[in-house]
């Protein structure tokens, strides 16, 4: 046996314990959690007709929600254990805080039929409340897309904002897998069955 052998063999074996250490702590440490998946309405129906600019009313859409919908948490309710408790999904969000979303539908479904306008070029408001945004589970396997808004309509005078007309919805519909998947899908049919009663009822208001 030379001399260099025995602490070649030492050195080799010292490197393989510490190998297996490092591999040993590096098992052992946490996975990193997955990124929260984001979701919004996706892409509004073709629309293929629409009036001329010029047979539509001018009008300019404002959309506000409670607080508890100032974030982009999406949000359910299990009615068969605590109603009055909001929970949020850990593993999903939405893309856009609820009223951004709600009114980037308002604008395309409301756009057919106005001309909508940013500040005071139009003489009439559209003010939207939104009250509730939730996943409501009457089950733990049944649940539904529930949504209450509050509608105003002001038409603008040189004395300040006039109340035309005040309404209230309140939609929900059925979500197709007790899921946040399932959630998202309710919420868009509750928001765009919601944008065809307010089309139908502000053109009764013209």
């Amino acid at each position: 046996m030379t001399q260099t052998a025995a602490p070649f063999r030492s050195a080799v074996r010292w490197t393989l314990l510490l190998s297996a250490a490092l591999l040993s702590a590096c098992a052992g440490l946490p996975e990193r959690a997955a990124a929260p998946l984001r979701y919004d309405f996706g892409p509004a129906a073709a629309v293929l007709t629409q009036p001329a600019p010029g047979t539509r009313p001018l009008l300019t859409l404002r959309v506000q929600a409670s607080p508890a919908l100032d974030s982009p948490a999406m949000l359910y309710r299990l009615a068969y254990a605590d109603a009055q408790q909001l929970r949020a999904y850990s593993q999903a969000r939405w893309a856009m805080v609820p009223a951004e979303l709600v009114q980037q539908r308002l604008r395309e479904g409301l756009g057919r039929q106005f001309v909508l306008t940013p500040g005071d070029v139009a003489p009439r408001l559209l003010l939207i409340e939104l009250e509730e945004f939730s996943q409501l589970f009457s089950s733990a396997e049944q649940s539904a897309g529930l949504l209450r808004l509050r509608a105003t309509l002001l038409q603008r005078t040189a004395a300040g904002e006039q109340l035309l007309a005040q309404r209230e919805l309140q939609l929900q519909q059925p979500a197709a897998s007790a899921d946040a998947a399932g959630g998202v899908r309710a919420l868009g049919a509750a928001t765009d069955a919601a944008v065809t009663e307010l089309v139908q009822w502000l053109q009764t208001e013209r």
